[in-house]
């Protein structure tokens, strides 16, 4: 599935600015990943682009309506790690596409989200910082912290090192993703 297909889905079921954007930035963050470990970025790309899309349309069908859908159209890796990304779920994470992509979605939410309340936005944002506002229970209170943990353990990446990485994609995509 290129790109392009996959982004016409996308905008066939999603259309709020925020969760369009939450899915570009989950797109160029398991991009980034694809290419770090050597796998298909451009499916890694695709994943990430399409792991809430049908969110907005069919809430209480997410995410089996989008995985269906990619499954009939033979796309039964982005479909299974789509499936995966949320461990209450119960879905076993068999490759390192699954892995990944629970590790992005949750922490790269939360990131955004420090970057909203920083005045200087995604500038100097640290792991630290990062790190202190996860602490902070009342802060984006929706994101699921145990999720975070899971993913990171699942990936088998450093704490540091994986804010580390998605801030850095963040950053370079800051004035796209208006942050």
């Amino acid at each position: 599935m290129t790109r392009e297909e996959a982004r016409t889905i996308l905008t066939s079921m999603t259309k709020g600015d925020s969760l369009l954007r939450h899915a570009r930035s989950v797109e160029l963050v398991m991009e980034a990943y694809g290419k770090h470990f050597g796998e298909d970025a451009e499916e890694w790309a695709v994943t990430g682009m399409l792991h809430d899309a049908d969110y907005e349309a069919y809430p209480e069908e997410h995410p089996n309506r989008i995985v269906n859908m990619l499954n009939e159209m033979g796309e039964n890796k982005i479909a299974h790690a789509i499936s995966a990304h949320y461990t209450k779920w119960g879905v076993s994470y068999d490759t390192r596409l699954d892995k990944a992509l629970l590790a992005c979605d949750e922490l790269t939410g939360f990131i955004i989200a420090c970057c909203q309340v920083r005045p200087e936005s995604i500038e100097g944002l640290t792991a630290k910082s990062v790190k202190k506002k996860l602490k902070t229970k009342g802060f984006a209170a929706k994101v699921e912290r145990d999720e975070i943990e899971a993913g990171i353990e699942k990936l088998g990446v450093e704490l540091d090192a994986h804010i580390e990485f998605i801030i850095n994609v963040l950053y370079t995509n800051r004035v796209e993703l208006s942050i």
